[in-house]
């Protein structure tokens, strides 16, 4: 089957520094993929290349059989969800969460004009998807972390996307709020009609059992990249983050443990 998503020899520089290396990856339908390494390894800037955010300096990056460069990247963007800092910054403080959800429909920031009826129960069908339909009427503004970040992706599916990134959704949550999200993920990961799923992050313990593969970056080149539990693994990510680290695998969630001494 072919992949959605391939990236041959991925090199992203930005002044004199190389942010992204020759990276090499794809992702294939019913795969949910989780980008994992230290602070400053590459994995934001990859998921920003791939939403053509950030252009490549060289290699080829294919998304749902077109290339970049040669296709227009903003109509790709309706098909591909995006849920980041950046998207959250572009939204209004008075926008209410029907509004917002709604505008994914159009890769809208907010929603400009008046609300269709179709807009309003395309907008509460993923509010309920998402189990947030009581966030409907009420202001972004006055909204808690992990009640945005449960907009964030009933806006990103709402457009029906082929492949959802998560950029860190897990910031700025507390515990409590991170397990909540995470068992959010989950279910979201299980349902027949869920997309691939790609997840950056830096904590294994965000891994929600249901992702089936990971890419491991060390400064901006692939460390590893497969199955996970042939990934996420003591060595591997003691080399990832440059430290004696040990890792466990318990009920399907990966724990890092204190570094060995």
């Amino acid at each position: 089957m072919s992949p959605l998503l391939a990236v041959s020899r991925l090199t992203i520089r930005r002044g004199p520094a190389t942010l992204v290396h020759e990276v090499n990856w794809s992702v294939h339908p019913g795969q949910h993929w989780v980008i994992l390494g230290a602070n400053g390894s590459g994995k934001t800037s990859l998921l920003r290349a791939l939403g053509g955010y950030l252009t490549p300096s060289e290699g080829e990056v294919h998304l749902l059989g077109e290339t970049f460069g040669e296709a227009d990247w903003r109509e790709l963007r309706t098909r591909l969800g995006f849920v980041s800092a950046s998207v959250a910054q572009l939204l209004h403080d008075e926008d209410t969460g029907l509004e917002i959800v709604a505008g994914g429909r159009r890769a809208m920031a907010g929603f400009w004009g008046r609300l269709s009826p179709a807009d309003r129960t395309a907008a509460r069908r993923e509010l309920r998807a998402v189990e947030a339909i009581e966030l409907a009427p009420k202001p972004w503004q006055i909204l808690s972390q992990g009640e945005r970040q449960r907009l964030l992706i009933a806006r990103a599916l709402i457009a029906r996307p082929r492949l959802l990134l998560l950029d860190e959704p897990c910031a700025g949550l507390d515990p409590v709020a991170r397990e909540r999200f995470l068992r959010f993920l989950e279910k979201l990961g299980t349902r027949p009609s869920a997309p691939p799923l790609v997840l950056v992050t830096h904590h294994v313990e965000e891994i929600p059992p249901c992702f089936t593969h990971a890419l491991l970056l060390r400064a901006g080149r692939t460390l590893a990249a497969g199955p996970i539990r042939e990934v996420i693994t003591t060595p591997l990510l003691s080399a990832a983050f440059d430290a004696p680290l040990r890792v466990r695998r318990h009920a399907g969630r990966y724990q890092l443990l204190s570094p060995i001494s």
